[in-house]
C-alpha cells in the first residue's frame, strides 16, 4: 500500500468511531471472528484498546490482528488502531449498484 492510498484511508477514517473495544482479554478468537465480520461488511473500520486494562500494548494488539484477519494497519492513534482490508462482496454490491444506476439513466436519456 503506497503512503497516498494509506493517507487517504486515514482521511476517510476521520468521521468514523470505534465499532468494538479490546479490553482486560485482549485479542481473543471472538475479538478476531468480529474483525473479520467487521472488515467484510465495511472494509474501513476503527478498533479501540483500552490502554487501562488491556494487557498488551495498541501497537501489539495491530500486529496481531494484521496477522490474524490480513488486513492492513492504517495507523495507530492512541489507543484507537485503523484497519483496512479489501472486501469482494462489498465492492460487488457497488459495482452492481452502479451498473442499475447507468442502465436506468440509459433508458431515461431519450424521453423528456
Amino acid at each position: 500500500m503506497t503512503s497516498k492510498e494509506r493517507a487517504k484511508y486515514r482521511a476517510a477514517a476521520n468521521s468514523l468511531s470505534p465499532v468494538f473495544q479490546i479490553g482486560k482479554y485482549g485479542v481473543t478468537d471472538a475479538v478476531i471472528a468480529q474483525t473479520e465480520e467487521v472488515l467484510e461488511a465495511k472494509e474501513l473500520i476503527k478498533v479501540k484498546v483500552l490502554l487501562e486494562s488491556c494487557p498488551e500494548k495498541p501497537r501489539e494488539v495491530a500486529d496481531k490482528l494484521k496477522a490474524r484477519t490480513g488486513a492492513e494497519v492504517i495507523g495507530i492513534i492512541g489507543g484507537v488502531i485503523i484497519l483496512y482490508r479489501y472486501s469482494e462482496t462489498l465492492n460487488k454490491k457497488k459495482a452492481k449498484k452502479e451498473a442499475n444506476k447507468a442502465r436506468v439513466k440509459k433508458a431515461t436519456k431519450g424521453r423528456c
